[in-house]
């Protein structure tokens, strides 16, 4: 976990055992309206119902769907994260495993793909009342390349490559989702944009 996923994670006051079962049921409804009719089956007062939870209560968790729906892909990205963890990547270099983790990550999101259009519509959406919540899913995404990568401590200009490379795997699900790019295309264009990280590595020795 980088220092930064760790500050986030402290200043977040932890929610108590019943408020963190309560959050997960809203999610699963969330992911389950938007797996079956994409971003427009995700309404608020069906979610609500869909979870058992009172409707205010779900405004008080997410003030607004689109909230709730990148806080859906944050919650996705983690359990996606733990999968990676018992399942490593088995590339040998750096690049070989970041690429190899954003493809396995392409390939989860391509087998529910109404979910993943939600999702990534909301992030496009996304204003500055949602900064918060898509920063996290910034700061996950990061978390993934970094475990692919084994660093603990990267360098400047790798924290620059791999931001490049989140906009790079970001923009191809977009292009994906819309049809205008092939899942071979997109597997070729983030092969090419991991590179960056074998540029980017210190001089050994």
């Amino acid at each position: 976990m980088t220092a930064e996923v760790k500050a986030a994670t402290a200043a977040t006051p932890p929610l108590t055992e019943r408020q963190e079962a309560r959050r997960r049921r809203i999610l699963h409804a969330s992911a389950q309206l938007a797996s079956r009719g994409g971003f427009d089956a995700v309404q608020m007062r069906e979610v609500a119902e869909a979870a058992g939870v009172a409707l205010g209560t779900l405004y008080r968790y997410f003030p607004s769907k689109i909230h709730l729906l990148v806080a859906t892909m944050q919650d996705q990205l983690q359990h996606l994260h733990g999968t990676l963890r018992k399942h490593p990547p088995s590339g040998e270099g750096s690049a070989e495993r970041v690429a190899e983790t954003l493809m396995r990550a392409f390939r989860a999101l391509q087998r529910e793909p109404h979910l993943a259009d939600a999702m990534v519509r909301a992030l496009t959406f996304a204003d500055r009342s949602v900064s918060p919540e898509v920063d996290t899913v910034s700061r996950q995404t990061t978390a993934i390349i970094l475990d692919a990568m084994g660093l603990d401590r990267p360098t400047p200009e790798q924290l620059s490559a791999v931001r490049v490379i989140e906009h790079t795997w970001h923009s191809a699900l977009i292009t994906w989702l819309s049809g205008r790019a092939s899942i071979a295309q997109v597997k070729i264009d983030i092969e090419t944009v991991c590179k960056l990280i074998d540029l980017t590595a210190p001089p050994q020795g």
